[in-house]
């Protein structure tokens, strides 16, 4: 199967690494202290969102999530984005979200609530295991492709004057 991994945020409060350790799957934490972090497989990434709530949705991305992404070859290996908010928040709820969502052009997969429940752990990872089978078949595809192609019974056709 093609690799696929979690690459999360979580805050020194660890909500997000605690839902990430109850999906027991392979997880890759980005630093809370600003280490760099860089990726070189295909990821989902989980974050919280940070915002005041309301209209207010400045600084709903982490800074080391941005620092994260701000890297060419992290941004590439992204297929989906999970995030967790507060429904406390009204509008700004799991914001994270889709403003990544957005500027990656990747899916939104999935919204949950602080810890998240039983449910969002079995949907997460339904989500990873038909992400990593479609992920799998695309390059099952592409190795055919090559196959394909370079297989020696198939020879370039050649012009024939008649």
């Amino acid at each position: 199967m093609a690799e696929l991994i979690i690459v999360y945020f979580s805050s020194k409060s660890n909500n997000t690494h605690r839902f990430v350790q109850k999906l027991g799957l392979p997880a890759q934490r980005i630093p809370v202290d600003n280490r760099p972090l860089e990726v070189s497989t295909h990821y989902l990434l989980i974050v919280p969102t940070y915002a005041a709530g309301g209209s207010d949705a400045k600084g709903a991305v982490p800074k080391q999530v941005i620092r994260f992404l701000n890297n060419p070859n992290n941004r590439k290996h992204c297929k989906g984005v999970i995030s967790s908010g507060n429904t406390n928040f009204g509008d700004t709820f799991a914001l994270a979200g889709p403003i990544i969502s957005q500027k990656l052009q990747v899916p939104l997969l999935h919204q949950f609530e602080l810890l998240g429940t039983a449910t969002d752990v079995k949907k997460v990872q339904a989500i990873f295991a038909r992400l990593k089978h479609h992920t799998h078949d695309k390059q099952k595809q592409t190795n055919n492709l090559i196959t394909e192609r370079t297989h020696p019974c198939h020879k370039p056709m050649r012009h024939t004057s008649h």
